[in-house]
């Protein structure tokens, strides 16, 4: 199986990791397209307690728009969800789909160019979050 995520560790709280991510994503030309609080979700539907989860639905358009003209039904695979969860310690995870791997299911040397590129992007967003 492949690996189809890589993750870091935040030295620093839960929101303000929130706030870390979007703006490094932003920095490497992403937007913040959706926000699922898993948590809230949970707690409203099933009346569930769960640690503070949230996934964000980043993308960036240029990449987006390349991967669509070559492969239409590529928005299935669409956008690159982080996650940013609390951990039973405390700690707090951020968790990024690994586009490279994900994208590389599709047999298009378009499509795996996007995913090479949107990969080296958010390892450099994850190297910020780390440092933050």
């Amino acid at each position: 199986m492949s690996k189809i995520v890589f993750s870091v560790t935040s030295p620093i709280d839960y929101d303000a990791t929130i706030e870390r991510v979007t703006e490094a994503l932003k920095s490497e030309g992403f937007g913040v397209l959706t926000t699922i609080d898993v948590a809230a979700t949970l707690k409203n539907k099933l009346g569930v307690e769960h640690k503070p989860y949230v996934i964000l639905g980043a993308c960036n358009p240029n990449y987006a728009h390349q991967a669509l003209q070559a492969v239409p039904d590529i928005g299935a695979l669409l956008p690159c969800n982080v996650v940013v969860r609390e951990e039973d310690d405390g700690r707090v995870s951020v968790v990024f789909m690994d586009p490279e791997s994900v994208l590389g299911l599709i047999a298009d040397p378009t499509v795996e160019k996007v995913g090479h590129e949107v990969a080296e992007k958010l390892h450099r967003v994850a190297e910020a979050v780390a440092k933050a």
